[in-house]
């Protein structure tokens, strides 16, 4: 069954649930809406590239937008109907920068949950993927410190939502609240190729992941593990050029292809945030066992809360655990124009391993809660790209340095409704 089709069942049950209730005169107060947004510019000193956060933006600041709006603005809405004391539905629609650099509204969540008990329910339809510590509000900059999560770790896992199903259950571990999550869907993406130009599209299959939340007075701990299988077409050329060369370019291929290829996620963190000030620290390693390579990311991040104000400070970093080169096929004795060939399938197999991201970033930055449900927030952020990669920057144009650093400036007004 398609997740279009589940999201449709699902939510034709809601509104089957829903006539039912008209027949009360409240039934309207079962409905309610909120939304929240951001308006934000971000500035570069790098010009010969693009300062992109995650692997769907196509453009940024740089070369493409001296002052780009498309890093962090967005507006998302969300209506919620209580079909019942149990049963909830909820829709939230996003606008904000896709892949194709178009503004088109997505569903980010759709599904219906019912409660069994107060501490046990369980979700079916498109709902949050939870892999990090503010998983819940990724996107939703008002409820966080910063302009936007640190992208070194946030940029590992860039897919938000799944469409299946999950369940949370709740109990006590001695002074510790407990929290599991249970999660199981799919999930069809699209993106920007970096060396193309065009759309590549990646199939999400059989996604489990798990989260175990412990919270106790003004400390979280969160623990999560995540799997998939994952598949992208866009390799297929290079890796079927490599199979016409025998049994080494089979093995080159078998090695990095992205065919139902699992990926695993697991991660860990931990915050204290007593209200006059907050710490939040994060681990989390992603391997994909191929082209794509293994990451694995970090940050610690705290600040105080000074009245209105709430200035803050970030150490992030993310590292390449696999290998960013390959020696490829021999060139050894091959006939000079074959020689050619391969020269040039080993010089795409190295350029698409280059492109996994290696950098630090420090970030110092200050929230101004100005207006009720309005913070103004501006963030300084330098970033050092590790020697030989091109780190969270695409778009590349002649001149530009492997390696080297640049000075990121963000401005935003976060909002809620």
């Amino acid at each position: 069954m398609t997740s279009n089709r589940m999201l449709r069942i699902a939510f034709a049950a809601a509104l089957g649930h829903a006539t039912l209730a008209a027949a009360d005169d409240d039934w309207m107060s079962r409905f309610s809406f909120s939304g929240y947004g951001t308006l934000g510019v971000v500035r570069s000193s790098e010009r010969n590239a693009d300062y992109l956060v995650d692997q769907f933006k196509p453009t940024g600041p740089g070369f493409t937008h001296e002052w780009s709006p498309d890093v962090d603005s967005r507006l998302a809405g969300q209506m919620t109907l209580k079909v019942s004391q149990s049963l909830t539905g909820v829709v939230q629609v996003i606008v904000q920068q896709r892949y194709d650099d178009t503004y088109k509204p997505e569903v980010e969540w759709a599904n219906l949950k019912y409660d069994i008990t107060p501490d046990l329910s369980v979700r079916a339809g498109r709902t949050v993927l939870p892999v990090f510590m503010v998983t819940d509000s990724r996107k939703v900059g008002y409820a966080n410190p910063w302009v936007r999560p640190p992208v070194e770790v946030y940029g590992l896992v860039p897919l938000t939502h799944s469409d299946g199903i999950d369940g949370s259950f709740r109990w006590p571990i001695g002074a510790f609240n407990n929290t599991f999550q249970a999660t199981y869907g799919r999930a069809d993406i699209k993106f920007p190729l970096p060396v193309s130009g065009g759309v590549g599209d990646a199939k999400v299959r059989d996604i489990l992941a798990l989260v175990d939340t412990l919270e106790h007075g003004f400390l979280t701990l969160r623990l999560n593990y995540g799997q998939a299988k994952l598949t992208i077409d866009a390799f297929d050329p290079l890796f079927n050029a490599f199979r016409q060369f025998g049994p080494a370019g089979a093995s080159i291929a078998d090695r990095f292809e992205l065919k139902d290829r699992r990926a695993e996620f697991v991660g860990a963190g931990v915050g204290y945030d007593p209200g006059a000030w907050f710490a939040i620290a994060e681990w989390a390693q992603f391997d994909t066992h191929s082209v794509v390579g293994k990451r694995s990311a970090w940050y610690v991040s705290g600040g105080a809360r000074l009245g209105a104000l709430t200035p803050y400070a970030t150490y992030s970093r993310v590292k390449v655990d696999s290998a960013t080169s390959d020696p490829g096929l021999p060139l050894a004795g091959l006939p000079p124009q074959l020689a050619q060939t391969v020269a040039i399938l080993n010089g795409a197999l190295n350029a698409q391993l280059s492109f996994v991201p290696a950098q630090t970033t420090w970030s110092a930055g200050v929230r101004w809660d100005a207006w009720r449900s309005v913070a103004l927030k501006a963030q300084y952020d330098h970033v050092r790209r590790d020697q030989g990669t091109n780190g969270t920057f695409g778009n590349i144009q002649p001149g530009f340095q492997p390696g080297g650093s640049a000075n990121i400036f963000s401005v935003a007004a976060d909002f809620v409704f």
